[in-house]
């Protein structure tokens, strides 16, 4: 809490709270505009009154206004440096726009200044030069220095014609070359938008924080006319009882105007309405301190609201590296035949299962260099998530599959061949044990195809993953596993893991369907994604999370970007999400029954001269009238300055149902609001006497 309640901040942040009073920066906040009029037409009377009460209120009616945009301008302050961060990494760069590009052809450029790119614009970046704007690499493939972005200094690679091709202005090429094409405008950059929403500039309003505030809004004109009717009443007071103190005489040069002032922002919730845009700030910065970039506050408030977690299996909920183990062949096939087949299906296979596999066929079956002239003339044939297939076709005819043991298969029976008898046990087998079964089928020279055998797969489950999704079940969350393993693999992987449900052998448009019948339930959804084929589950998800090693598609259909591309940073983003709608619903209520025990507290001491029978409920024993109200209005200051800590650091998260959240709420933030006027006002009311003329 010392940390948050930094003076070097404070006072860092104290002229952004002075130009916050500006009432076309204010009237966003309308129970602080209320206060602001109401110090504004306190300090006329004051003038005319020209008494130390008066002036005490009106400086601390004024308070009340700083501490309240103190409050949002040091929730904003956090983030500025990461914000100048960003700035530096933004360097004027000159760009090699080329012209005229074609795969394969000449590269004709000219140097131009990187804020005269437009989307579609073509580029060449060599190592040691740093990249121009936001783009998807389209030809070669590099390291790239990505440090003044995500803070890892470890390189990426970069790379044309998959998933890792995005590149980010402001970054570094460290090897080799690559031609990049341009996807974003000048000032719409990545940075830019990192820097605007990091600053706040761009932060909207959810809705529930708008609903909050026309609550809000509504409750203080309910109190300006109910204070209002108070007038009538000390007129009449003081024309009928001599006795009754001046505070309460509107005739008595204006101090009761002060007075009525002053009792209105003690009843409004200003507490609440000083915090609420801070809590809302603090929220989307401890996301951007978890390296993650939330594109509105409605994408953190959505989170919070998740009853659905779609979840990658490959690298969220297991470790991603999934290893060849074994070869377990057909009937009839050799060991050494299936290996032969497997290690050529897999030279052109750049992914970690690929290369695996290479290995395996190396290490134990000793296959390393191709016949000569073998490959001569050979087309490759890459993985899609249709095909859940890859392979090679050659010259000579012959044509290899390797993948899903469902696509295969057909594949083999669809160029005439049968499958044996044994292959469904065989795969069943190794699905069955968590494994991953992966079938070789061929065509050969002569036209017959046949199934080769099955290569087993292994991934393993992350230590922990059990009791996070157990404790998003007890946040009334369910966690759906996505893979496109079959589903005997699939209900392995779930049960080991702890997920509520599983979609096995998953297309994007599988994930899309899951999410809209999820949506039509009711239900709000998250999931991850890096690739264009996720773009449009992510758009349709509520809370889409892009991995920065994605497609510039991917980012842009998301609303949430991963600059550490670390899947498992869902569950954390839900648990920030909730954190922020339980730090809004906790001071709310804290606000709340803050207001009723002021009243409880300042009214019977106000008119208790009026109303002899009061003094039965002035159970504080304040010492005068003028005592009460100017102790009322300090502490209502103070306690915003007190609470700012807990908007920014947010209430402790626990997991844990509704009910018990609530319970625990009201319980500590219900009852301690009510507690606190009490006693803090009573403190301060026996230092308030003594002052001069307040005893």
């Amino acid at each position: 809490m010392s940390a948050l309640l930094d003076p070097k901040l404070m006072l860092a942040s104290l002229p952004d709270a002075l130009r916050k009073l500006d009432p076309r920066t204010l009237w966003r906040n309308p129970v602080m505009l209320i206060v602001e009029i109401g110090a504004a037409f306190a300090t006329v009377l004051a003038v005319a009154s020209s008494s130390f009460f008066a002036w005490a209120i009106v400086g601390w009616l004024w308070l009340t206004v700083v501490f309240a945009n103190l409050a949002e301008a040091v929730a904003e302050g956090r983030g500025k440096a990461q914000a100048d961060t960003l700035r530096r990494a933004k360097t004027d760069t000159v760009a090699r726009r080329l012209h005229d590009w074609a795969p394969g052809g000449p590269l004709l450029e000219n140097a131009v200044a990187a804020t005269e790119l437009h989307r579609g614009d073509v580029v060449i970046v060599d190592a040691g030069q740093v990249v121009p704007g936001d783009g998807d690499v389209i030809e070669g493939i590099a390291s790239v220095d990505e440090s003044a972005i995500t803070g890892e200094s470890a390189p990426v690679i970069r790379e044309s014609g998959g998933d890792r091709c995005a590149v980010t202005g402001g970054t570094t090429v460290l090897s080799d070359r690559v031609i990049v094409r341009i996807t974003a405008e000048p000032g719409a950059s990545f940075i830019d938008k990192m820097i605007a929403l990091v600053e706040g500039a761009r932060r909207q309003k959810t809705p529930n924080e708008v609903a909050l505030n026309i609550l809000l809004a509504a409750l203080t004109i309910i109190f300006v006319f109910a204070v209002a009717t108070l007038q009538p009443l000390a007129i009449f007071s003081k024309a009928n009882n001599p006795g009754v103190p001046d505070t309460l005489a509107l005739n008595t040069n204006g101090i009761s105007g002060i007075v009525l002032v002053a009792l209105l922002v003690c009843l409004i919730p200003t507490t609440i309405g000083a915090l609420l845009s801070a809590i809302g700030i603090a929220g989307m910065d401890r996301l951007v301190q978890r390296n993650v970039l939330a594109m509105s506050g409605r994408a953190v408030e959505a989170a919070g609201d998740v009853n659905t977690l779609l979840l990658d299996k490959t690298g969220t909920i297991t470790l991603g590296n999934r290893q060849a183990t074994a070869f377990v062949p057909m009937p009839g096939i050799l060991d050494d035949e299936l290996a032969d087949a497997a290690h050529l299906s897999s030279i052109a296979d750049e992914t970690p299962e690929g290369r695996s596999i290479v290995v395996l066929a190396k290490d134990v079956f000793h296959k390393r260099e191709r016949p000569d002239g073998e490959l001569d003339g050979a087309t490759w044939v890459e993985f899609t998530a249709q095909t859940r297939m890859s392979g090679v076709d050659l010259r000579t005819g012959y044509q290899l599959r390797k993948g899903a043991a469902g696509a295969v298969t057909e594949w083999v029976r669809a160029q005439g061949g049968s499958i044996p008898e044994a292959a469904a046990a065989i795969v069943d087998g190794i699905s069955a044990s968590g494994g991953t079964p992966l079938a070789v089928g061929e065509v050969n020279a002569d036209g017959g195809a046949r199934l080769l055998g099955v290569i087993a797969l292994e991934d393993v489950v992350k230590s922990g993953m059990r009791e996070r999704f157990d404790q998003m079940r007890r946040m009334g969350i369910r966690t759906v596993m996505i893979t496109g393993d079959n589903p005997l693999t699939a209900k392995a992987i779930a049960e080991q893991a702890g997920v509520d449900d599983f979609l096995a052998e998953a297309t994007p448009e599988d994930k899309l369907d899951l999410i809209r019948k999820e949506q039509a339930g009711g239900r709000l959804v998250a999931m991850t994604g890096d690739g264009t084929n996720d773009a449009p589950a992510l758009a349709q998800a509520d809370v889409g999370v892009a991995m920065n090693t994605g497609t510039s598609a991917a980012k842009e259909a998301g609303n949430m970007v991963d600059l550490d591309s670390d899947p498992t940073k869902l569950i954390d983003i839900v648990e920030i999400g909730k954190q922020l709608l339980i730090t809004r619903g906790a001071l709310t209520t804290f606000s709340i029954a803050n207001d009723i025990a002021k009243y409880f507290a300042i009214i019977p001491a106000l008119f208790v001269a009026l109303f002899p029978g009061l003094d039965a409920l002035n159970i504080m024993r304040l010492a005068s009238p003028q005592s009460a109200i100017l102790s009322a209005v300090i502490f209502n200051a103070l306690v915003i300055v007190a609470l700012i800590p807990l908007a920014l650091r947010g209430v402790g998260y626990r997991a844990t149902n509704a009910s018990a959240l609530l319970s625990r709420n009201l319980l500590i933030y219900g009852l301690g609001g009510i507690i606190a006027p009490f006693v803090g006002i009573k403190l301060i009311d026996l230092l308030v006497q003594l002052l001069p003329g307040m005893a």
